[in-house]
């Protein structure tokens, strides 16, 4: 089991790494001239997906072995540990994220997202709001079924560790 999601690890470092070759470089297949609108639309739809804090709706916009790649912690990797990770979350915070959109480009049955954020969280339980602001990559895959959803997450903040 640990094997298995390291591996799952090391293929989502190297999407993401092949992503952002082709962000940068023009690597890995070459990045088609045009976008799918449903690739471009599925930004959208995970955002929202996002700021509903609703569960469900944001596993709907995952793939199976999604990788949610978050500053100073573990990698979250798979479908149900990213579902325990975001219910116990969402335990905790109502959060509202704004995205501005950087990058977007497609190679085949892949679209690689660089953007910016603005993310505000609300301690549920009372106490001051939880503010960040960062830069991140999203790696969409264009699923069997036709929609395209989520399959790396990684982000990182812009503000200091606190000490």
């Amino acid at each position: 089991m640990i094997l298995r999601s390291l591996s799952r690890v090391a293929v989502g470092a190297v999407i993401v790494g092949c992503g952002m070759l082709a962000l940068s470089l023009g690597g890995c297949s070459k990045p088609t001239a045009a976008v799918d609108p449903a690739a471009q639309a599925a930004h959208a739809a995970y955002l929202t997906a996002i700021n509903l804090n609703d569960v469900d709706a944001f596993m709907g916009m995952v793939t199976d072995d999604i990788a949610m790649l978050g500053p100073n912690e573990k990698a979250v990797v798979g479908k149900a540990a990213v579902r325990e990770w975001y219910t116990e979350y969402l335990k905790t915070y109502k959060t509202h994220w704004d995205k501005t959109q950087t990058e977007f480009v497609q190679a085949g049955d892949w679209a690689f997202e660089q953007y910016t954020y603005q993310e505000l969280d609300k301690p549920l339980k009372g106490g001051p709001d939880v503010t960040d602001t960062g830069k991140a990559l999203l790696v969409f895959h264009h699923d069997a079924d036709g929609n395209w959803r989520v399959a790396r997450d990684a982000w990182n903040s812009d503000l200091p560790i606190k000490q």
